[in-house]
């Protein structure tokens, strides 16, 4: 019974909370069905009247940009015409600056409108053209205020350059703000600011630039004797010249820079010191004078000019003069100093200093061109002018000092002479006074300047600096290598034709290998370190030079020796002597053979050196006698008349052959060498034996040959002794006995 009641119980509790969750479910489900209702209308109605807001309000913004637009478009036209009608009354009341703001101005509202996309106005090309021709006639106006500032009175155009006609020019300023009138900007800073607005300013200047360099500042710097007369009026200032009757033909760094400074300043006072508002152009402090705009438009060529045609002519020539150039670069220096104070020049500009500073290196290159010069001048003269040359003679040298004291002089004594015989070689060997001394020659006068102006170029690179000393060392090798080129090639027609100067030329080349030997070598202890570590030499151009001469003259001897054969060549090969015809021709044929010797003894007589001058003589000598004897050995047939007339052909050879050999003035001093022909002349004993030979019987000729031992077999072969003697003597036994004896 008690389960039955706990039953119950539990059932009836569970029964309420049953009945209270289907509630909930029906409630649930109410609100759902009322929820699809909603959405319903939602999806139906409001999303529509939604779609229609958006639509609107989009129309909406659209006409407000096109309204805002076209508003901004007409206040841009506004601005646009403000500034025109500005701009015209400020330039009729001569309110330069602004006027050119005003214009500007405008010029930038019509930017604005060009610059906007999908807007194209008509209106934009008339108003750009209407700018056009506002800016235009701004621009005359400041034109004509500018002229009415600055006024040239320049000469006429002919002949301008001409120092009469500067004279003549004169630059007027009325930039004098009158005193009356109390403005508060002058006249002249409107006109120039205006000009920098419009962005004008920079032509006037350039002209203005390139006036003033031609009419002032280059005249003042290339004319010694003008000078510039600033003159200050109330109304207006003027700058004039006045030529001073004694000027040098130079004037002084120092007096040009001062010349070129006062314009410089009175340009400063009365112009050049108005200060600018630059527009634009991303300068930092936007202000700029007049001076700065002017020297970034002419310094470079004003520099310029200064180096080349002043700087330039007072850099010294010889070293001790370098001395007295810091005076130079110390008013250098205040001149780039004084520009910089106006304005003229920028901080960091240099140009003008660092050329005077490198003072060094253009004496250098100043004293190579002129050693250059004057060395082309030395190899293009003649060379027939000669100097004789004897072992003692001496070049006019500087006293070198003695190697072994380790002197530097700084100083040298130009008066001393350096022989060329004795050479110092060290402290204690002395060699003999004739191992390197030249025999007694001619050389050309140019040539012994030319090696002179050698020793002095040496001499001073040892007083300069290291930079210095190397390049006038340079300048010597150049001279020497330039005269190896040019002489041979500028002289070249008179050298193949003129015996002589083929003689000269030789020793030239030989005097100046001589001195190359020891060139290097005598400034060793001259110098402190360049040219002292012995790189400093010539040696290696002494071979080049001795084969120079030699060639040259042994081209000579060629064309002497083809001649020779060629005269010669017409004695018809010394046959049939018997026949006068013949004998005259062969007669002939000597006789110019010892006219041209004679004559090529005497052009080369106190020329050449002796023994040369009788080595040459005598190669000569022996192409005549080696071809005679080569034409006689040859004959097949002489008669007793025909060996004769040659034998008294041959005897003139003899007798007169060595009377050509007339090495020295002194008539009486030449006996020697003629005596000594046979040592020169290799074919001198060939040609006696063949004269014994003509007048011998075959017994003597026997006697001569000696079994091959005789002075006969010294000077033929047996075979060339056989072909003479047959050609001498007729066939009998006598004669077949002396051929047997022949061998």
């Amino acid at each position: 019974g008690e389960v039955c009641t706990m039953i119950n119980k539990k059932y009836g509790e569970f029964l309420p909370s049953m009945q209270s969750a289907e509630d909930l479910v029906a409630q649930v489900e109410g609100l759902s069905s009322n929820i699809d209702v909603l959405k319903a209308g939602i999806e139906n109605e409001v999303q529509r009247d939604l779609n229609v807001a958006v639509a609107e309000f989009t129309e909406l913004k659209q006409q407000l940009e096109r309204d805002t637009l076209v508003l901004s478009v007409l206040k841009k036209l506004q601005e646009f015409d403000t500034a025109v009608k500005e701009c015209n009354s400020a330039l009729q009341e001569k309110q330069y600056v602004t006027a050119a703001q005003q214009l500007e101005q405008a010029r930038s509202s019509l930017r604005s409108l060009e610059s906007r996309r999908g807007f194209e106005l008509k209106i934009l090309k008339a108003l750009g053209t209407e700018l056009t021709v506002q800016t235009q006639n701004m621009i005359y106006h400041l034109g004509e205020e500018w002229q009415k500032l600055i006024v040239w009175k320049l000469p006429p155009s002919k002949g301008s350059s001409s120092l009469e006609a500067l004279v003549l020019s004169e630059l007027h300023l009325h930039t004098v703000p009158p005193q009356d009138e109390d403005t508060a900007v002058p006249p002249v800073a409107a006109v120039l600011q205006a000009l920098a607005v419009l962005g004008e300013l920079h032509s006037k200047l350039k002209d203005f630039g390139q006036l003033l360099l031609q009419y002032i500042l280059k005249p003042l710097i290339s004319h010694p004797s003008l000078e510039a007369v600033p003159e200050e009026q109330p109304d207006v200032f003027i700058l004039r010249f006045r030529s001073q009757e004694l000027a040098l033909d130079e004037s002084s760094p120092m007096e040009v820079f001062d010349k070129i400074k006062l314009v410089f300043e009175v340009l400063h006072k009365h112009l050049l010191s108005v200060p600018l508002e630059q527009p634009g152009e991303g300068r930092k402090e936007g202000r700029v004078t007049l001076a700065e705009l002017l020297g970034e438009l002419i310094w470079e060529e004003l520099s310029d000019c200064l180096i080349h045609n002043c700087l330039v002519n007072s850099i010294p020539t010889n070293s001790s003069k370098l001395e007295q150039y810091k005076e130079v670069i110390e008013s250098t220096e205040e001149f780039e100093k004084a520009l910089k104070k106006m304005q003229f020049l920028k901080e960091d500009t240099t140009a003008l200093l660092k050329y005077a500073c490198n003072v060094d290196s253009h004496f250098a290159n100043k004293k190579c061109q002129d050693v250059i010069m004057a060395a082309r001048n030395l190899m293009t003269s003649e060379i027939h002018n000669t100097v004789k040359i004897t072992p003692d003679s001496s070049v006019a040298l500087p006293e070198l000092p003695d190697p072994g004291s380790g002197d530097h002089v700084k100083v040298h004594r130009a008066s001393s002479l350096l022989h060329n015989g004795t050479v110092k070689v060290g402290r204690e060997s002395r060699l003999s006074p004739f191992t390197l001394c030249l025999p007694t020659c001619r050389i050309s006068c140019s040539v012994q300047q030319l090696v002179e102006l050698a020793y002095h170029t040496l001499l001073e690179a040892t007083a300069s600096t290291d930079l210095c000393c190397v390049q006038l060392f340079d300048c010597v090798r150049n001279i020497f290598q330039l005269f190896y080129e040019v002489v041979p090639t500028y002289h070249r027609e008179n050298l193949q034709k003129l015996p002589q100067l083929a003689a000269i030329h030789h020793n030239n080349c030989m005097y100046i290998a001589h001195h190359l030997l020891t060139l290097g070598h005598q400034f060793r202890y001259r110098s402190t370190s360049v040219l002292s570590n012995g790189a400093a030499t010539f040696v290696d151009l002494v071979p080049a030079f001795r084969r120079l001469g030699m060639e040259c003259f042994l081209a000579q001897m060629r064309v002497q020796k083809g001649e020779i054969l060629e005269r010669l060549s017409s004695a018809r090969n010394f046959s049939n002597m018997d026949d006068e015809e013949n004998y005259c021709a062969a007669n002939k044929a000597i006789k110019q053979v010892l006219h041209q010797l004679r004559r090529l003894g005497m052009v080369w007589q106190d020329v050449l050196p002796v023994n040369v001058y009788c080595k040459a003589m005598g190669a000569l000598v022996n192409t005549a006698l080696a071809e005679i004897v080569t034409r006689i050995a040859a004959l097949e047939d002489i008669s007793a008349e025909d060996a004769d007339r040659l034998y008294s052909l041959c005897r003139i050879m003899v007798e007169e052959g060595p009377q050509v050999f007339t090495p020295l003035l002194e008539e009486d001093k030449n006996k020697k060498y003629q005596e000594e022909v046979p040592v020169y002349v290799q074919k001198w004993m060939t040609f006696r034996e063949l004269m014994i030979i003509l007048q011998a019987n075959l017994q003597e000729i026997v006697d001569q040959w000696a079994d091959g031992k005789g002075p006969l077999a010294e000077a033929f072969s047996a075979a060339e002794v056989k072909s003479l003697i047959r050609a001498l003597f007729q066939n009998t036994e006598r004669r077949a006995a002396a051929l047997a004896k022949i061998k």
